[in-house]
């Protein structure tokens, strides 16, 4: 009796450590880290224009801007996997937008993302993504639509960093809401480019908690975005 409790002490122990032990090794060791937050791209000083004029690719004036391929949208999902934490994150470039200045004052803005291709490093991960929790064939994109201008004052100094507030109407999950949230901007003279995160609690929107099999997840996740616009 004495040396079959042993064993089967040895067995537990064992598989304990595979279930505590597994997870970590997989998290920190074996699955790649998370990208980090997407932000405005480091400063590289494009070639703008001297003069602060209205000339092509000035935010002066009035000007209609457009989404470029350098664009990237996704979702931060904090997951844990038997009480190891990681970040889950997935992102599409598949963005197409507008965004038009009078001045000094973003008076319109909006962008369609294509929820299709969203993807992340985890096959399974995506197919839930697109099955149970943001069944894209039902509801195959997101919109955000500009619903109050964004006065800047003053136009900024090229290549400077600015952070203002927007606010306008998200649709995502087929459910729309009025979102405020901040967006950082930057003009180089020949683009502009903004960033910024908005904050999703699922059950707002109708999404599904994301928690599946042994992974859980807050109720709670991030919609980042780091857009990229050139003169229409």
């Amino acid at each position: 009796m004495s040396r079959h409790w042993k064993i089967w002490s040895i067995v537990a122990i064992g598989a304990l450590a595979l279930v505590i032990g597994g997870p970590w090794v997989y998290i920190h060791v074996i699955k790649s880290d998370a990208p980090p937050p997407l932000a405005l791209s480091p400063t590289t000083a494009a070639p703008s224009d001297p003069s602060g004029s209205n000339g092509t690719g000035s935010v002066a004036g009035d000007s209609a801007w457009t989404v470029t391929h350098d664009s990237v949208v996704g979702y931060r999902v904090q997951e844990v996997l038997f009480g190891q934490t990681a970040n889950a994150v997935g992102r599409t470039d598949a963005i197409t937008g507008t965004m038009t200045f009078d001045r000094a004052t973003v008076t319109e803005a909006s962008f369609t993302v294509d929820m299709t291709t969203v993807t992340s490093d985890e096959a399974r991960r995506d197919e839930q993504f697109n099955g149970r929790i943001m069944e894209t064939s039902v509801y195959p994109t997101a919109t955000f639509t500009l619903t109050h201008s964004i006065d800047l004052g003053t136009l900024p100094d090229p290549n400077t960093d600015i952070t203002a507030s927007a606010t306008g109407d998200l649709t995502l999950h087929g459910a729309t809401k009025t979102v405020t949230f901040d967006v950082q901007g930057r003009s180089t003279g020949s683009q502009v480019e903004i960033a910024g995160s908005i904050p999703i609690t699922f059950a707002d929107w109708g999404i599904a908690n994301p928690s599946f099999g042994p992974v859980t997840t807050e109720d709670n996740g991030v919609l980042e975005f780091s857009i990229v616009f050139v003169p229409a």
